[in-house]
């Protein structure tokens, strides 16, 4: 689980503490994340500090910063220089791709973009038929323009015919804005992973807009920020709060279908940014997108806009050590083991004990062959990993009262 942190307080400082990013306010801490974990971090307030470590290490993990005008859309995004390891290679297949490739990518784009609007104004009531031929209509770079055609009838349909989307607007398009947001961090994050350069879009070609690539492929995701919203405004809510922004960045770990199975979205995104890659090595478009009849009831669910979570188990894990610190040299290595595990994301629970929320168990492997790498050279270190649902049923007590456990970090970090 990606965490988002939204930053809405003014005057906050942020800093990096070990392997934490730490949240301040006139010296005094208000909340902490343990770098790893977080998938982006989005600043809305005024008056904000930082230290230029929180820059170095999130762009370390590839984790875009982005600043927001008051209408919540993204103003500018740091953006990590470091991404994979065939990034050279790519740029330039990138940057010399022919125009017909563009042009067939695009038409794919938007083909699922309108294909999912459809799935979505069907869920909500309306008849979607038209949307099915619209997709079908698409030719090579949309030269049609059918995506304009659809966003006219999309938008009346969705939200009523006295709507109008307007960046700039607020209530649902505040909450759309919002929402735009986190999915363009989420591409943004997934385009430096793949090693292409956002600048080189697709079919967006604004000099004055650095990550237009990310407004390309953020287009077939559009319509579940969309679903939403609707979701949030049927509830009531039209704007955009912490309560709303909670919802929002659930899209992060919405369930969607691909080829290889059901997955969250900021999974999916990888691949298919990873398949936009390759159709620039190799000259073929050939994109993961979302397929257009999934095969079973829960991929259906999912590639119409259904707002649960992801079905990955989450799970905590436990480090507990017997170090030997007889000697200065052992309690030198006991002591680096501790600033290790800080490092790592961990807290420390009691002294010798350190816990950590991780999102599965490929995490937790990870995480184990990173502790490996810092293992004392005496002394014995035990890793247990516990569920959610059985680390909810430990019982703690502090000073003669019963306490209840620590639940696991939500979606939102919220400041």
């Amino acid at each position: 689980m990606e965490r988002v942190v939204d930053i809405a307080t003014d005057n906050l400082y942020l800093a990096v503490q070990r392997g934490f990013l730490t949240v301040s306010d006139q010296g005094e801490e208000r909340g902490r994340i343990a770098l790893d974990d977080i998938g982006a971090l989005i600043v809305h307030a005024h008056g904000v500090t930082w230290s230029t470590t929180v820059f170095t290490r999130l762009g370390d993990r590839g984790v875009p910063v982005v600043i927001c005008g008051s209408n919540h859309a993204p103003q500018s995004i740091v953006w990590p220089l470091h991404g994979h390891h065939l990034q050279g290679a790519r740029m330039r297949a990138q940057l010399a791709a022919p125009r017909p490739l563009g042009k067939q990518m695009w038409k794919e784009i938007v083909q699922a973009k309108i294909r999912m609007q459809g799935e979505i104004l069907l869920r909500n009531g309306h008849e979607a038929g038209a949307f099915d031929l619209l997709a079908r209509s698409v030719r090579s770079g949309d030269p049609d323009n059918v995506e304009a055609q659809a966003a006219r009838r999309y938008w009346k349909l969705l939200f009523g015919r006295h709507f109008t989307r307007d960046q700039d607007g607020g209530d649902i398009n505040g909450l759309l804005n919002y929402g735009y947001t986190v999915l363009r961090a989420i591409l943004a994050r997934a385009i430096c992973a793949s090693g292409l350069h956002p600048t080189l879009g697709i079919f967006h070609a604004n000099r004055a807009n650095a990550f237009a690539l990310a407004d390309d492929l953020m287009e077939p995701y559009r319509p579940l920020v969309d679903q939403m919203v609707r979701a949030l405004v049927d509830e009531g809510m039209s704007e955009v709060n912490p309560e709303t922004k909670l919802v929002l960045t659930r899209i992060t770990t919405l369930d969607l279908p691909s080829l290889l199975g059901v997955s969250p979205l900021s999974v999916q995104a990888q691949r298919f940014v990873h398949s936009v890659a390759q159709s620039f090595e190799t000259g073929k478009a050939r994109l993961e997108l979302t397929p257009k009849n999934p095969s079973n009831k829960r991929a259906q669910k999912a590639n119409s806009g259904a707002t649960h979570l992801s079905g990955y188990q989450l799970m905590w894990m436990l480090v507990t050590f017997d170090l030997p610190v007889e000697t200065k040299q052992q309690r030198a290595a006991a002591t680096k083991f501790r600033l290790a595990l800080l490092d790592l994301g961990f807290e420390m629970s009691q002294f010798s004990n350190y816990l950590r929320f991780c999102k599965g168990k490929e995490q937790f492997e990870a995480y184990v062959r990173k502790i490996e790498t810092h293992l004392p050279s005496m002394g014995n270190v035990y890793i247990f990993p516990f569920t959610d649902r059985q680390y909810e049923n430990i019982v703690r007590f502090s000073d003669q009262g019963r306490r209840t456990p620590q639940k696991n970090p939500g979606q939102l970090a919220l400041f």
